[in-house]
């Protein structure tokens, strides 16, 4: 019986990922016009990242569920798509989960990503942006963004997003901000 348990457990919180389906924490969210909060995370390499390392750059770190979840991995694939957009908007991608670094690891190998994913299995990172959500008894990043300018400080932010088209509508709004 469990091995039936399992599966379905696993099957239904990727269909909920993928969905965007899961309870949100209360945790406050940075707002537009604040300074985006520091911190420093190992990413799929075992490097230590901060986020101060980015002074200069515009930043996206994005949040989201689970590495190899459908609509996680539709997401990275469009940040990769457009990877070298971003690079000649002086733009970063940075994902972030509460995943260990090895997943992470996997993850890239296996979607051939070359951006950085950020491990915060600890739930620091992704509870101070207000990001945390819960579905069943599995603990998760919620699908949210924030565009953060080479100050430091958020000039737009994104709730419960559509993977499917979003990193166009941060390149968009990268695109509107410059002008």
């Amino acid at each position: 019986m469990k091995k039936l348990v399992i599966p379905f457990s696993t099957a239904a919180l990727a269909i909920a990922l993928s969905l965007g389906i899961a309870n949100a924490a209360d945790d406050a969210m940075p707002t537009v016009g604040a300074s985006a909060p520091t911190f420093t995370l190992p990413s799929q390499d075992g490097s230590q990242i901060s986020l101060d390392s980015f002074h200069g750059k515009w930043v996206v770190l994005y949040f989201y569920p689970k590495d190899m979840t459908q609509g996680c991995t539709i997401e990275a694939h469009n940040f990769q798509r457009d990877l070298s957009k971003f690079e000649a908007e002086n733009a970063v991608i940075v994902g972030v989960s509460v995943d260990t670094p090895d997943s992470h690891k996997q993850f890239c190998t296996k979607e051939g990503l070359t951006f950085r994913l950020l491990a915060d299995p600890e739930h620091r990172v992704v509870d101070e942006y207000g990001s945390l959500g819960h579905f069943g008894a599995f603990t998760i990043a919620q699908r949210n963004t924030f565009l953060i300018d080479p100050h430091g400080k958020i000039v737009k932010v994104w709730t419960k997003v559509d993977p499917s088209h979003h990193s166009e509508e941060v390149l968009a709004a990268l695109a509107d901000l410059k002008k």
